[in-house]
């Protein structure tokens, strides 16, 4: 396989050029090197397809039962791209599609006209169809000849449509009426400490729940001018005094409704982890919101309501503190000491005191929201997670419960999914503990490939690695032998050596 070198002119020489020149020669470099891409993520499917081949002949040598050939070559591609399990095995089905049924948009894919996204597009819109029909289509609409040039994502999608449609309308029409088996809801990060909550839904569902939050929104606001979500009443956004919009008021009417109540806590348990400093001394290191990722210390200062005074109930001797805020819900909190020592209990108990004289009278404790601060020890050369309070006893649900502390998301590499399944590394019939060490989080489809033939994982200890120094860190090794590591994500207070 040979090299392609890109030339790029000096720097001296651009200056010395005329400016239209220079321009220009940058704009054709922008355009090669978009066509080369293109070019690339076509080899990326002939080879994706040469080595799913190769592997169900190698399973078939093995006596791998013909039903299991196969399994756990998208997990392969995904770890040879760095693209998570999820993502790799779309890409392997896209790269079957390209190459074995649309030789046309293959085509047009390696010649630069179409990106990897819109080839994407042209797959998915055909999917419905039968293998026959779908290659019609696609030489009906020869992207490879320039009939997609210049057009848009929203373009193409409805030339197939309208192609597959033409070629087989059953199929088109039946793919419709399936389609409301895949609804779902989902939660993603958004900036600044917010979320997306999607739900994909029938058409009829989703325009009839929009417009039940357009009526509630349009009455609150209507009846009370600057109310909020119907039930909350309150038109003040964060304390700020600004009115509520009309989408501000939609948002908070779809909390209220799904939770049962204004604060949308009420019996949920957010898992905030941030270090004792963060709680208790203003530290500007910032918490991990268990679900979400990192957030602002001050934000998660805020959600704990610490900054109000505390409760009569001391957290030293019961491991809770109760906040004194108005809401209603329940928060755990782990605290990720940077030392292995345990925390001074009075240290828990007075931080919550009223530090300056003349300090507003607290307002009355809301029995119904708890804070519960469960103290997580940690080494201090790496920031491992050791250990938590004694006070609990040892069983499965606590273990599973520090794992899931320790790993965040799954832990397979390239793969930031939930957590599903708690697992052993060395599995339990090949002699392995259930142990702390032993023990890994990971989303469903990676626990099940983690069990196909040739897939072996072990967890690297302090030492045996150059690149493990004491945090816990999996080495997963697949059919091919290569082998990936993935370690346990730094908590809240620890900043890995740089050297």
């Amino acid at each position: 396989m040979s090299r392609v070198l890109v030339p790029v002119a000096p720097a001296n020489v651009l200056l010395a050029a005329p400016s239209s020149t220079v321009s220009s020669d940058l704009m054709e470099q922008l355009r090669v090197l978009e066509e080369m891409k293109s070019a690339i993520t076509a080899l990326q499917a002939r080879v994706a397809v040469a080595f799913d081949l190769a592997q169900r002949a190698e399973q078939a040598e093995a006596g791998v039962p013909a039903s299991e050939r196969g399994q756990g070559v998208g997990a392969q591609v995904a770890l040879a791209r760095r693209e998570s399990p999820n993502r790799g095995s779309r890409l392997l089905g896209l790269a079957k599609a390209l190459v074995v049924e649309m030789p046309h948009t293959l085509a047009a894919l390696q010649s630069g006209q179409l990106n990897e996204w819109r080839a994407t597009l042209l797959v998915k819109e055909t999917a419905c169809l039968s293998v026959e029909d779908r290659a019609a289509v696609d030489e009906e609409l020869a992207a490879d000849a320039g009939t997609f040039e210049g057009k848009g994502d929203r373009a193409i999608v409805a030339a197939v449509k309208a192609a597959a449609y033409r070629r087989d309308p059953r199929s088109v029409a039946g793919r419709a009426a399936r389609a409301a088996a895949e609804r779902t809801v989902s939660l993603r990060p958004a900036p600044d400490t917010m979320t997306y909550l999607t739900a994909l839904l029938p058409v009829a569902q989703g325009v009839a729940v929009y417009a039940a939050l357009s009526r509630a929104a349009d009455s609150a606001r209507s009846i009370g001018g600057t109310g909020s979500g119907g039930a909350s009443g309150s038109g003040d956004v964060s304390g700020s005094g600004a009115v509520a919009t009309r989408g501000q008021v939609m948002a908070d009417t779809l909390v209220d409704r799904i939770t049962g109540t204004p604060g949308g806590f009420s019996g949920i348990n957010l898992d905030v982890v941030m270090t004792d400093r963060t709680l208790f001394q203003g530290d500007s290191e910032p918490a991990r919101l268990k679900g979400y990722g990192i957030v602002p210390a001050e934000w998660g200062r805020k959600l704990l309501g610490l900054g109000q005074a505390a409760n009569s109930r001391p957290p030293a001797n019961s491991g809770q503190a109760n906040s004194g805020r108005a809401d209603a819900g329940r928060v755990n909190t782990g605290l990720a000491n940077t030392d292995s020592g345990p925390a001074n209990p009075s240290h828990l108990q007075t931080a919550q005191e009223p530090s300056k004289a003349g300090q507003e009278a607290p307002e009355a404790a809301d029995p119904e929201f708890d804070v519960w601060l469960r103290r997580l020890y940690t080494a201090p050369g790496t920031g491992e997670l050791l250990g938590t309070d004694s006070k609990a006893r040892l069983f499965t649900g606590r273990l599973r419960r520090f794992i899931e502390t320790r790993d965040d998301t799954c832990r397979a590499p390239y793969c930031d999914a939930p957590i599903r399944h708690i697992d052993h590394v060395v599995p339990w019939r090949a002699g392995g503990e259930t142990s702390l060490a032993n023990g890994v989080g990971l989303c469903e489809a990676c626990n099940h490939t983690k069990e196909h033939p040739g897939w072996t994982t072990r967890t690297l200890h302090g030492g045996t690695h150059a690149g493990a120094h004491g945090v816990h860190t999996l080495e997963i090794t697949t059919p091919t032998g290569h082998t990936y590591l993935s370690k346990a994500p730094p908590l809240p207070g620890h900043h890995p050596s740089r050297t």
